[in-house]
């Protein structure tokens, strides 16, 4: 590998921020491959955001919540770190300092047998910081001047919404700042952040995207990378449907719906700050550099399909709310919205009628508090087990014909949706389901909305369009 050693300077104004997920982190292997890649790209002058080795995350839920419990343990955690340093090559001291906090701060949980979400953030953040730390080392010991930087060190000021902060306004200048003194490559942590008051905060699950797009926009990028597992967004979940393809180019609109209602490769927040500024996103297969990936654009070339993806949910709650009190009268919906404020829960999908209300949930919210609340002004009536499966496509505005034919094709397999809503874009459709049906709804749907029009564009003589790989410096 050539040595891409920099002098301290200040970074230039054009450069690409490289999000690598957990599962392109998750071993010695699959981290040299992180560094090739990085190398290739330095004269791009990238920003690395990392997040935490695969599976780590989800330990430190499960050790945090022991250690509540009276069994503080962070063994596991410690020989996983320990591991891929050796294999790698490199000091076992890199982790010990952060390894010797996180058993003083789950000691200190077993002890009080509390567990806050201000402690959990706290726990959930040493993923990422070990993360960066041995990716740095390793880079640095591969020829590839790197620093490690936490984000809040790094100018990442969140509110205090522990689970799910969001950045204050005035964190982009900070940061842009800060990233401009880093030496050589910052590889950042994802996820993470500090507020106010000093205490540690998370984004919310997969919010590693959330931090590379909020780099991106900090600094003015030229491009942000995401790099997963995975060729890139795909028109269904390969897990689910086998034949799903990989889509070449979509919209800004298209990824943020997708990625709210179900798609798993982006966090639905993460196009937020890049559409700001217009900075494409690029979503790309760490273990296949050159697969072309995904295009996320303001404007993408090539003819509109009338759907891009279908998509799924699992764990939905449908809350449905009857009141005769409704009919004509002022302020009922108000009343209603103020108590779902109240106990926090975020409504995702609603229909109305003279005397009632439907409305969707994630099922882990506060809703039987909600319901019960209610209980004086309406008949709340609660029920679990629910999926949505959304239909997303740009073109459904110009062809009408999909609603119908995705009602049709469900009716076909014998599924009958129980509520229906379309976006006021008129980019995507969603319909609840019973939780057992949703896989054989997307497959059915997928079929018939995407595999059989590109069929018969195939035998038309139609080419699909794609998109051009990332540019890599070699």
């Amino acid at each position: 590998m050539a040595d891409c050693r920099r002098p301290v300077s200040s970074r230039p104004s054009v450069t690409i921020v490289m999000k690598f997920g957990g599962t392109s982190l998750a071993d010695a292997g699959r981290i040299r491959e992180v560094a090739r890649i990085v190398s290739e790209a330095a004269a791009r002058s990238p920003v690395v955001v990392v997040s935490a080795h695969a599976g780590v995350t989800d330990l430190l839920d499960h050790l945090a919540r022991e250690a509540a419990a009276g069994r503080a343990e962070s063994r596991a955690i410690a020989e996983l770190h320990v591991k891929v340093l050796r294999d790698l090559g490199l000091p076992e001291d890199i982790a010990r300092p952060l390894l010797a906090e996180l058993d003083e701060l789950l000691h200190g949980v077993s002890l009080v047998r509390e567990l806050s979400p201000r402690t959990l953030d706290h726990v959930l953040s040493f993923g990422e910081r070990l993360s960066a730390r041995t990716v740095a080392a390793h880079f640095r010991a591969a020829g590839l001047d790197a620093t490690a930087i936490d984000a809040f060190d790094a100018g990442v000021l969140t509110d205090s919404n522990y689970g799910r902060a969001r950045p204050t306004p005035d964190s982009a200048r900070e940061i842009a700042q800060r990233i401009a003194a880093v030496r050589g490559v910052p590889v950042v942590t994802g996820y993470i952040g500090r507020d106010p008051r000093g205490h540690i905060t998370t984004l919310g699950r997969n919010g590693s995207d959330y931090s590379a797009a909020i780099f991106g926009h900090a600094i003015g990028a030229a491009e942000i990378q995401i790099w997963t597992d995975v060729d890139g967004v795909m028109t269904a979940d390969p897990r689910v449907v086998p034949d799903a393809q990989r889509i070449p180019a979509m919209t800004y609109e298209e990824a943020a719906e997708l990625a709210y209602y179900g798609g798993k490769v982006l966090h639905p927040a993460t196009i937020q700050p890049a559409v700001a500024k217009e900075i494409p996103v690029r979503v790309l297969n760490t273990h296949r550099p050159d697969s072309g990936g995904t295009l996320i654009a303001r404007a993408v070339p090539g003819a509109v399909a009338p759907v891009t993806s279908i998509t799924s949910r699992r764990g939905v709650a449908m809350l449905n709310v009857v009141s005769t009190r409704m009919l004509g009268q002022v302020g009922f919906m108000a009343r209603l919205f103020e108590v779902l404020a109240r106990h926090e829960i975020v409504v995702d999908h609603v229909a109305t009628s003279e005397v009632s209300v439907t409305l969707t949930s994630d099922a882990a919210s506060d809703l039987d508090a909600a319901a019960r609340e209610l209980e004086p002004i309406a008949e709340a009536r609660l029920e679990r087990g629910k999926a949505t499966v959304s239909i997303v496509g740009r073109g459904m505005r110009t062809h009408g014909e999909v609603v119908p034919r995705a009602l049709a094709t469900l009716h076909d397999a014998g599924i009958d949706p129980q509520l229906i809503t379309q976006s006021a874009l008129r980019t995507s459709v969603s319909l609840v389901l019973e939780e057992p049906e949703a896989a054989r709804a997307v497959r059915a749907l997928h079929s018939r909305l995407i595999e059989s029009r590109v069929a018969a564009a195939d035998s038309a003589g139609y080419a699909r369009s794609e998109s051009s790989p990332p540019a890599r410096s070699r």
